[in-house]
């Protein structure tokens, strides 16, 4: 096994045993407060003093905007996520970014009623999160780590090794997306996006992300095989070693560890678009609290 892909999975069970040692509790406690907050919603209705009449008030309906699905009221949303579910059910896209930076446009939260992606909004979606800022800063992390534990030896050092590694990097991350999150879904009619749970135990939700690897929806709505996801790693592992790497990773055998890495690393970020709105509620949580203290 190569060094690079060894230090890969390396990077995936620390993240992995990372993410095991706090998102329960983090999970737990959302949950425990998610169901406490209706109780303590419910009010008692105004009394009406002996003898006095109220005027009858007409009931009024509101009727959703087109090309948005009626919600049942969801207490405790911020503005900035009601505007987000609302972008949503218009759309079939997210506005929402991990950690407020990394793009996380194609993961549905508070809804599965939802439009399906067109050609065009596959492409122009997967493109819009390749082109972020952010995107460009993570894979310069990502090379400056590479250059650090010289991967790739054959890159060597200095600004010209630097570069190739950055060049890689970025290249690696978006022939993946491309492939996995387009091409493929647009030939085959699949659903790139991930569809949180957002409920049950730490078990239930971690199945869950680890379920969506190898089950997605087609643009109709139904499960089936994920081909878009397990084929489209391994298309670009092959376009990626055979395409631009150097020669010495050519092989069969390094394209089936880097396929295996890239499943790794996909259902990390799963793990992450389960959990993370967990972990932004509870920042907001924190947020308020902060002025009483």
């Amino acid at each position: 096994m190569r060094a690079r892909t060894i230090r890969a999975y390396r990077l995936v069970a620390v993240i992995f045993a990372s993410a095991l040692a706090v998102l329960p509790a983090i999970a737990r406690e959302d949950q425990q407060t998610q169901s406490s907050e209706p109780q303590n919603q419910q009010q008692e209705p105004p009394q009406t003093p002996t003898g006095s009449q109220q005027p009858a008030v007409e009931p009024t309906s509101e009727k959703p905007a087109p090309g948005v699905a009626s919600q049942p009221p969801q207490p405790g949303l911020t503005t900035k996520e009601k505007q987000n579910l609302e972008h949503e059910q218009e759309t079939g896209t997210s506005k929402d970014r991990l950690f407020w930076v990394l793009p996380n446009f194609l993961t549905i939260e508070s809804t599965d009623k939802v439009p399906p992606l067109t050609v065009r909004q596959k492409f122009e979606t997967t493109v819009r999160g390749l082109i972020d800022p952010s995107e460009f800063v993570l894979q310069a992390v990502v090379a400056g780590l590479g250059q650090a534990s010289n991967s790739i030896p054959e890159y060597g050092q200095g600004f010209e090794g630097y570069a190739k590694r950055y060049a890689t990097a970025y290249a690696d991350n978006a022939v993946e997306n491309v492939m996995s999150s387009a091409v493929l879904p647009s030939l085959l009619r699949q659903d790139p996006r991930y569809y949180q749970l957002g409920h049950g135990g730490f078990t239930r939700r971690t199945l869950h992300a680890f379920s969506r690897l190898f089950i997605t929806r087609s643009d109709s709505g139904k499960d089936q095989f994920n081909f878009s996801e397990v084929f489209g790693a391994g298309m670009a592992a092959v376009i990626s070693d055979y395409g631009y790497h150097p020669s010495g990773d050519q092989s069969a055998g390094n394209v089936a560890n880097v396929w295996g890495t890239q499943m790794g690393l996909d259902y990390m970020t799963y793990m992450i678009k389960e959990f993370w709105p967990d972990l932004r509620r509870r920042f907001e949580r924190w947020r308020r609290a902060a002025p009483a203290q």
